[in-house]
């Protein structure tokens, strides 16, 4: 396969490989394609350090991806990445040193969900499309999130299931999971979601899916995550904050997107499927009165 040009196919090529890189590839593969921006400016030594790996790892990684050394595989990231305006980098340091007040914090929070969602459009700008059109033309649409991104999911579930019936959550209340995943079909999209560290549910789900050959779209925060590398679609998020959870801030909005493109869609025939529910709804008293 030809040197990847760009940093698409750099990543592309990762994925496609990574079963087969050592241990220590994968953990230097996988903190470069997550910290772009840090591969872009550090040098190979800061970089090293940070990965937890040796600076002749990053070496031998970039020969062994078809570059001629580290500088070449940089040009790559140099060439591809746009620098954000302001680091938040420097920013989230500090705050492990001196602690904010309550205003600080919030400011810096709303200023690192911004960066979050900014970022979603141009990681997703292919993906989304392609997304949206497998959810159409699906059989059946089963969405499984786990432990955090248990919410995400259920509400992926629910607003697909406003206008279509063909929507189901995947869970494990009483062990009962490997039941589901018995009745999958071919026919079948299914959507995970997760982000690091990765839930053993989900990965279960991946690869039942695989199996019966169902297509997999795959909503998580690196290109080589265990669940994306078995992916046919990858839709990404980031989950930087200030807190000490990861955030899913930017999980969420996605969520939101892929749904609102969903019912797109689906045209007028999803605006009547939506019509019927929302009048359901109000037959049957599920939202308080106006007063």
């Amino acid at each position: 396969m030809p040197t990847p040009n760009t940093l698409e196919e750099l990543v592309g090529h990762v994925q496609s490989h990574f079963p087969e890189l050592t241990p220590q590839f994968k953990v230097s593969a996988r903190y470069l394609i997550d910290h772009p921006i840090q591969v872009s400016t550090l040098s190979a030594r800061k970089l090293a350090s940070l990965a937890r790996v040796q600076p002749a790892t990053l070496v031998r990684l970039a020969q062994y991806l078809g570059y001629s050394g580290w500088d070449a595989m940089k040009a790559v990231f140099v060439r591809d990445v746009q620098i954000l305006p302001d680091s938040y980098t420097a920013r989230a340091q500090s705050l492990v040193h001196h602690p904010e007040s309550a205003q600080s914090a919030w400011e810096t929070a709303t200023a690192q969900h911004g960066r979050n969602l900014s970022m979603l459009g141009p990681a997703n700008r292919g993906a989304m499309a392609q997304a949206v059109r497998q959810l159409q033309g699906a059989a059946r649409i089963l969405i499984a999130g786990f432990r955090s991104c248990y919410p995400a999911a259920f509400s992926l579930g629910y607003l697909c299931n406003l206008f279509r019936s063909d929507v189901h959550v995947l869970h494990n209340t009483g062990g009962t999971m490997d039941l589901d995943l018995h009745h999958l079909r071919s026919s079948d999209t299914v959507v995970l979601m997760s982000y690091a560290p990765y839930s053993t549910e989900v990965l279960v789900v991946a690869d039942a899916a695989r199996a019966e050959g169902c297509h997999i779209i795959v909503l998580c925060d690196s290109p080589v995550a265990p669940i994306a590398l078995r992916a046919d679609t990858t839709l990404l998020f980031h989950t930087h904050g200030n807190s000490f959870f990861p955030t899913t801030v930017a999980l969420h909005a996605l969520v939101e997107m892929l749904a609102q493109q969903l019912l797109v869609s689906g045209g007028e025939g999803a605006v009547d499927a939506l019509a019927r529910t929302e009048s359901r709804l109000r037959t049957t008293k599920a939202y308080l009165d106006d007063h």
